[in-house]
């Protein structure tokens, strides 16, 4: 079995610097997990999406339908940008935003962490807040309200459009399968749907019998960036069809995972990555052998307020329900 190229200190030093700062999303780190793999025979790898700009798999999302925004003349120059999002799909826009010269508009759960709103604010973006307790699909119906009073606003709207699996089956999916060819599950958190649309389409022309699997949150938990699709709303861009299982998870159970990825691999990651984890180790235990890739969305800096990494575990799970983490 192939070892996945590493992307070491003299491989960083070699690249040449990046014309624009956008340029430089996407050609994230894939490392071996070593001590989380349950046995010799399962390999374990993760995909680092921090280290895109704003430090989230959303980089790549927030380009991709902006640029097709801006080919199409479908996005007018210093028009503003409206979207829902629990926070990364909404800084990556800010961002992008702010070097084009155009106005951000991101409506957001008011329980999101306090770092992602002062991310947001910091790149010049408006926020708009919505009822933390409707979770992520509040935030989505207030967006569509608004943009419907106002139609001089532009709403790229992540949920249904089409760039956002397109970035991933044609660049984050290559890149995965050149880090690790020998793939046999790809594990990502069901959010948008995305991300497991574009790869998973990806892997199954490429990679045919390679499995897809989704980690979605139980019915009920208030979480954002990932979704129960119990709950009401399936994004338009989610292809269920390329999704081979979906393991349901809890947010101890994404706790658990962050620490885990924490103290055992020294990966500063985001909750919705703790999540992935608790599904890849699932899968790896209905496995004889074979190799699994799953990609971490974001880092943790992004919820450093709610100190899930040191507190005791019980008291951050009681003290975090009903606040948007994911």
């Amino acid at each position: 079995m192939a070892s996945a190229p590493q992307l070491g200190a003299a491989a960083a030093r070699a690249a040449p610097p990046a014309d624009e700062l956008t340029a430089s999303i996407g050609g994230t780190p894939m490392v071996e997990l070593r001590r989380l793999a349950p046995n010799p025979a399962i390999r374990l790898f993760a995909k680092l999406e921090w280290a895109n700009p704003t430090g989230s798999v959303k980089d790549r999302v927030a380009q991709a339908m902006i640029g097709d925004a801006l080919a199409s003349g479908t996005l007018r120059p210093g028009q503003t940008i409206l979207e829902p999002s629990s926070g990364n799909t909404g800084i990556s826009l800010a961002l992008i935003g702010a070097r084009l010269g155009h106005p951000v508009r991101i409506v957001m759960p008011d329980n999101t962490t306090p770092e992602r709103t002062q991310l947001l604010r910091a790149f010049g973006a408006e926020i708009v807040s919505s009822p933390g307790a409707e979770g992520s699909n509040g935030a989505i119906r207030l967006a569509a309200e608004l943009a419907e009073a106002d139609p001089g606003l532009f709403m790229p709207f992540q949920y249904g459009n089409e760039a956002n699996p397109r970035v991933h089956e044609q660049a984050t999916g290559p890149e995965i399968l050149a880090q690790v060819p020998d793939l046999d599950v790809f594990v990502a958190g069901l959010g948008t749907g995305g991300t497991l649309t574009g790869v998973g389409r990806c892997l199954k022309r490429e990679r045919p019998g390679a499995r897809v699997v989704a980690a979605e949150p139980l019915p009920g938990e208030l979480v954002s960036g990932l979704r129960s699709l119990e709950e009401g709303f399936v994004p338009p861009v989610l292809d269920a069809s390329v999704l081979d299982d979906r393991y349901l998870v809890s947010n101890r159970d994404a706790l658990v995972g962050v620490r885990r990825l924490m103290r055992e691999e020294g990966l500063f990651a985001g909750l919705s990555s703790g999540a992935v984890l608790a599904v890849a180790l699932r899968v790896a235990a209905e496995m004889e052998r074979g190799t699994i890739v799953m990609l971490l969305a974001d880092g943790g800096w992004k919820y450093l307020s709610t100190d899930l990494w040191t507190r005791d575990l019980d008291e951050v799970s009681d003290e975090l329900e009903g606040s948007v983490l994911w």
